[in-house]
């Protein structure tokens, strides 16, 4: 991780920590850099989520891009995973969306896309943070060579329809539920859905720029499963800010995460002889409970750091074509070079109208480990993770589990925390385990309560 950037983009409190000055100077390096060795215009697609400050980065970055004399395509409020698909099948340099994902309203980020719709290399992350200290000189375009905004709604309908080419059946008469997490999916995923023949019932789709990801969509899972066991529904789906994360629901309220779907979906492609190379890759925060159910499935895997751009790197590299993350980040290398909320439902939902039964059946031989995960504000990550202190409660809480648990104290790559996950026999167990590293970081003094 750089300077500025972390695992997903440039992320921070908007005006505080990722400013509009920063978003200016992030678009006059991309469109310098990008067109100074080419024979054609610059070009840049921009998306953006319902945040009230998206619409000021969105516009510090046209400035910056035109000023560096490139186009800047704008796909409006839409998903992360749109704009990779059009950065990649439209023919742009890179593209840029304005999002903090899963984060409140008051957050936002800048992330970064290659011509492949790929996160952009570590290479050119480190160019532009050069760029934003003052360590490189940009050029101004002038007369002619300026650049223009140009409205690209048409790239939003155009992965519309890419998406509803994806689904292997039609939908009627299934009755689905979706939690838009008042954001970037607002409208899409409704427009898919029914125009696959769904009924479709929808909540959390009335973004004001301040309610996004608040008590609803992925991070608020509990709101779907209510919704869906009270209406009646056949299963349900919530996606995050962005929609590029996804957590599914059964009809009888089981909630089904990103573990879940992975297990869901290997094996219907190893039943089907179309598992490449037999493995799925995942994180090391995925469940114990997954692999041994891997195991017993004759699934092999791979264990990533935490982050979706580890794991892309991971099945680009070994050519696997399914992984993903607990949270419900999950790649189909097959369909797209990132997290696709919206994907993993269309997938889900292939599954279980080919297989013709529940998400909770066809996630039965999974047993979950109880898991406890907690976040503690830091002013310092490196220097809490490595505090000797923090290392001896650690290193004792793993030898008390020994082989019937495990703990994980790691730091986000996306806010100031440290994140303690224990798995273990029981939840008063993991709580025990997890409360007792917290008590020593908070007692070294490294909690940040007023962040």
């Amino acid at each position: 991780m750089g300077k500025y950037f972390g695992t997903d983009g440039f992320r921070g409190e908007a005006n505080k920590d990722l400013t509009y000055e920063h978003a200016v100077k992030i678009g006059r390096f991309l469109g310098w850099y990008y067109g100074k060795n080419n024979e054609k215009k610059c070009k840049v697609v921009i998306g953006k989520d319902t945040r009230r400050s998206s619409y000021m980065f969105e516009y510090a970055l046209v400035a910056g891009l035109t000023a560096s004399g490139a186009d800047a395509y704008l796909m409006h409020v839409t998903t992360t995973p749109s704009v990779s698909y059009v950065a990649r099948t439209d023919d742009f340099d890179c593209g840029i969306m304005i999002s903090a994902s899963h984060n409140p309203f008051y957050d936002n980020g800048i992330k970064l896309l290659n011509s492949n719709g790929e996160k952009m290399d570590e290479e050119t992350i480190l160019k532009i943070e050069d760029y934003i200290d003052g360590k490189i000189e940009v050029p101004i375009a002038e007369r002619e060579e300026i650049g223009r905004a140009i409205d690209y709604s048409a790239g939003r309908n155009k992965y519309v329809g890419y998406l509803i080419s994806l689904a292997t059946r039609s939908y009627k008469n299934v009755r689905v539920g979706l939690d838009c997490s008042n954001g970037s999916a607002w409208m899409i995923a409704k427009n898919v859905f029914d125009a696959l023949g769904a009924k479709t019932y929808v909540i959390n789709n009335e973004p004001d720029g301040y309610n996004i990801n608040t008590n609803c969509g992925s991070t608020h899972i509990e709101v779907l499963q209510k919704f869906v066991v009270e209406k009646g529904l056949d299963l349900g789906f919530a996606f995050d800010g962005d929609a590029d994360r996804c957590l599914a629901v059964d009809g009888s309220g089981q909630i089904i995460d990103g573990d879940l779907i992975m297990y869901i979906y290997g094996t219907y492609m190893k039943n089907r002889g179309k598992l490449d190379n037999n493995t799925v890759v995942t994180t090391i925060m995925s469940n114990f409970g997954l692999y041994k159910a891997f195991d017993k499935a004759g699934i092999n895997y791979e264990k990533t750091a935490v982050g979706d751009k580890y794991v892309y790197e991971n099945m680009v590299a070994n050519g696997h074509i399914i992984g993903g993350e607990q949270s419900g980040h999950i790649i189909f290398s097959k369909y797209a070079t990132t997290g696709d909320g919206i994907i993993t439902a269309l997938m889900m939902m292939e599954v279980v109208l080919e297989q013709k039964t529940t998400l909770a059946k066809l996630a039965e031989p999974v047993k979950i480990y109880p898991q406890v995960l907690k976040n503690i504000r830091v002013f310092s990550k490196p220097e809490a993770q490595n505090d000797p202190d923090v290392k001896k409660a650690v290193a004792l809480v793993a030898e008390e589990l020994g082989t019937n648990g495990r703990i994980l104290v790691r730091e986000s790559g996306t806010e100031p925390v440290i994140r303690v996950m224990v798995e273990a026999a029981t939840d008063e167990l993991c709580e025990k385990y997890v409360d007792s590293v917290i008590e020593v970081i908070k007692a070294k003094g490294h909690e940040n309560p007023n962040k």
